[in-house]
């Protein structure tokens, strides 16, 4: 997959291609939805097609003191849409410039001349330009103009009546309340996090349990607790398996550390960890957080967690893979 930052020149191999565009955000199903179907219509064209996003959020633009909870940072989502076999990813800066545009200064700057489009696919919510004045329609009315072609994707959402859409919003609130098999129905994928391993304060070694600590993107809030989780080296050749763990969100209350944790605990493995970028997903809760009497409790009840977690990870393991993101995800690809 070939990569385009915002300063970088676009080759022509990818100009005269179909483009999809939006924040992908968790890159759900309903985001693969929209994919698929600029995927099916550059084949019909005989083009490559690609992907045009956003970085940093728009939201982190306009308040940058409210960190907002990213499904996909940066790096996530590159790996994920190259799971998706997307030909190329081409990133925005949004910055003062660009939300300064209008919507007809947009199309023109990056759909015409830097991409020269042969045809955009976006959603049915997909505001653009200075105010959001930018909509489905003015892309329409400017394609007809520049001889580009436009698909918009209508709302997505599990087959039968009364199922809402697929939405970011959405699959942030069930991480937040410890929903992560619902948020994966969503996602088509475990909820994933990406992270280099840091030293922290060894107490998990101290009490028998050695732990993995990963800094989580500023804004990051999944419900504090105990979790069956996958873990990958991020560096691991595809297809090598995943190791089964126990993974803690929370500040520590036992503890009173005053700070939060991203904590891996591998079952059955003893590796040196520290430097390596690791690929966590969050499978089930086990249970949420809580304040032990003592650390003996504490140790008691991780042996226990850890046991759970052993039995839903090995469970898991026997079932198929429902969606092409967690297919792939099961084989290392992700």
């Amino acid at each position: 997959m070939l990569i385009f930052n915002p300063t970088d020149p676009v080759t022509a191999e990818v100009q005269d291609a179909v483009v999809a565009i939006g924040n992908f955000d968790g890159l759900h199903r309903g985001h693969q939805e929209l994919i698929t179907i600029a995927e099916a219509e550059a084949r019909r064209l005989g083009k490559k097609f690609g992907l045009l996003t956003f970085e940093p959020h728009p939201r982190s633009f306009f308040k940058p003191q409210e960190p907002v909870f990213r499904l996909t940072p940066p790096a996530l989502k590159q790996r994920l849409v190259r799971a998706l076999g997307v030909d190329f990813l081409a990133w925005l800066s949004f910055d003062e410039k660009l939300s300064s545009m209008s919507p007809e200064e947009f199309v023109l700057e990056h759909l015409v001349k830097r991409l020269q489009v042969a045809h955009v696919v976006t959603g049915y919510d997909f505001h653009f330009g200075k105010g959001r004045k930018g909509s489905p329609q003015t892309l329409k009315d400017m394609g007809a103009e520049h001889r580009f072609g436009v698909t918009i994707v209508e709302q997505v959402a599990d087959d039968g009546d009364g199922h809402a859409p697929f939405a970011s919003t959405g699959i942030r609130d069930e991480l937040r309340n410890g929903h992560v098999e619902a948020a994966a129905r969503e996602l088509g994928y475990d909820w994933t996090v990406m992270g280099e391993v840091v030293h922290g304060d060894k107490r998990g070694r101290a009490i028998g349990f050695p732990t993995a600590n990963i800094i989580l993107e500023p804004g990051a809030e999944p419900y504090r607790g105990i979790y069956a989780v996958e873990v990958r080296d991020a560096a691991a050749a595809p297809g090598t398996p995943a190791w089964m763990g126990a993974g803690y969100f929370g500040d520590r209350p036992t503890f009173n550390t005053e700070r939060t944790f991203l904590e891996v605990y591998l079952l059955d493995q003893d590796l040196d960890l520290y430097g390596r970028r690791l690929i966590v997903s969050f499978v089930a809760l086990i249970r949420g957080d809580k304040t032990f009497k003592s650390v003996g409790e504490l140790v008691d009840q991780m042996r226990g967690d850890c046991e759970k977690a052993r039995a839903i990870l090995a469970e898991r393991a026997k079932e198929d893979a429902p969606f092409l993101l967690a297919e792939k995800q099961r084989k290392g690809l992700v």
